[in-house]
C-alpha cells in the first residue's frame, strides 16, 4: 500500500473535491469526486496506483464505497481512465459511462495496454500503470452527446468533445457552473500560477490531434458561460466567465501557433527536434507574457514531457494533411 499524504483531497465547495492521485509528480493528475446527498460519482480515477487515495477520499468523507453510483472518465487515456477497471472491484453500485469510442476498451483493455506498452515499455508500464483490470460489460455504458444523468438529483451534462482525442467528453456541472475538462481545455500546472492567475497549454498527444474540431469543442464548452474548468492537468482553473475567457484566447492562440509551426516545419529534416525547439519557444514566450517568475530552465524540465507529446502530436497531424 502506497503511503498516502494527508494533503491529496482538495475540497473545492458545491461537493465538488479534487483528489491528487499521485502520478508523476505531486498536482499533476487529478481525480475528481462529486458528492451530493450522500451519493457520489467520480470523474476520471488516474492509474491503478490511485486507486486506494480514491477509496481514501471516500472513507475521509465519510462514504462507503457503495454510495458511488457512477464512475465517468473523460477519455481513456492511462492517466485518466487507468484505475477504472480496478476502483470498480470495490464499488458494488456503480455504473462506468464512458464515450462510445472508449467504450470496448474499458471493456477489454488489451489493446489499450499494448498501445502504451509500445510507447513506454515494460518496466514503466508496472511502474506507472501497472496491470489493467477489465470492467463488466454489463457495468459499462457509453454515452451520447447532450445526455444528463443524475446524482441524488444533480444534474451533470456530457458532451462530446473531440480535439484532443476522439473518445473524449467532458461533463458539465450546473450547481458550480464547471466543467470537467479531462484534457479538452489543456493542461494548467499551479508551478506556473502568477498573483492567482492561471496559464495554459493545449495537448496533442498522439494519435488524434486535430486542430479543428479542438476550437469547435473548446467553443461549445464557451457557450455555456463557464465560471470555472476543473482541469485533469491540474486542478480547477478561472475565477469567474471572463478569467475563462482569458484561459480560453490563450489556449486556442497557442493552438494556431502549433498549426502554423508544424506547417512550417512539414518537410525538415530532423523534424522531430524542429517542433521541440519550436514548442519550447512558444512555450516560453507565452509564460513571459505570463510574467512567469521561474528560471526558464525550471519552466522547461515542468514542460519537457508536454513538449515531447506535443511534438509528436503535431507529427501525426501533419502526415495526415493532405500534400
Amino acid at each position: 500500500m502506497h503511503h498516502i499524504p494527508e494533503d491529496f483531497l482538495q475540497p473545492l465547495g458545491e461537493g465538488i473535491y479534487a483528489i491528487d492521485t499521485g502520478f508523476q509528480r505531486p498536482r499533476f493528475d487529478a481525480a475528481y469526486l462529486i458528492v451530493e446527498a450522500g451519493r457520489a460519482a467520480f470523474i476520471d480515477t488516474g492509474t491503478n496506483h490511485a486507486v486506494p487515495r480514491l477509496l481514501a477520499a471516500l472513507a475521509s468523507l465519510g462514504l462507503t464505497p457503495d454510495c458511488v453510483d457512477w464512475v465517468i472518465p473523460t477519455h481513456v487515456h492511462l492517466d485518466h481512465a487507468g484505475g477504472v477497471g480496478l476502483l470498480m472491484q470495490s464499488l458494488p453500485h456503480a455504473q462506468v459511462l464512458v464515450h462510445p469510442r472508449g467504450l470496448r476498451h474499458m471493456i477489454d483493455p488489451s489493446a489499450l495496454f499494448k498501445g502504451a506498452l509500445a510507447v513506454y515499455g515494460a518496466e514503466e508500464m508496472q511502474r506507472s500503470y501497472g496491470e489493467l483490470q477489465p470492467v463488466p460489460a454489463e457495468r459499462a455504458q457509453a454515452s451520447f452527446d447532450e445526455q444528463t444523468i443524475h446524482l441524488a438529483g444533480r444534474p451533470l451534462l456530457l458532451i462530446d468533445t473531440p480535439g484532443h482525442a476522439r473518445h473524449h467528453h467532458c461533463i458539465w456541472d450546473a450547481r458550480s457552473q464547471s466543467w470537467f475538462t479531462g484534457d479538452t481545455f489543456g493542461l494548467s500546472y499551479r508551478e506556473f500560477d502568477q498573483d492567482g492567475r492561471a496559464w495554459l497549454l493545449p495537448t496533442s498527444t498522439p494519435v488524434q490531434f486535430e486542430p479543428e474540431a479542438l476550437r469547435a469543442s473548446v467553443q461549445r464548452l464557451l457557450s455555456y458561460a463557464p465560471q470555472s474548468m476543473l482541469l485533469t492537468h491540474y486542478g480547477r482553473i478561472g475565477h469567474n466567465a471572463e478569467d475563462v475567457q482569458r484561459l480560453a484566447t490563450l489556449l486556442l492562440g497557442q493552438v494556431q501557433q502549433m498549426e502554423d509551426l508544424g506547417l512550417a516545419l512539414r518537410s525538415a529534416s530532423e523534424r522531430h527536434t524542429q517542433l521541440k525547439l519550436g514548442l519550447q519557444e512558444i512555450y516560453l514566450q507565452s509564460l513571459r507574457a505570463h510574467g512567469c517568475p521561474l528560471p526558464e530552465q525550471a519552466q522547461l524540465d515542468l514542460l519537457a514531457m508536454d513538449i515531447e507529446l506535443n511534438a509528436q502530436g503535431l507529427a501525426v497531424w501533419l502526415d495526415k494533411q493532405p500534400a
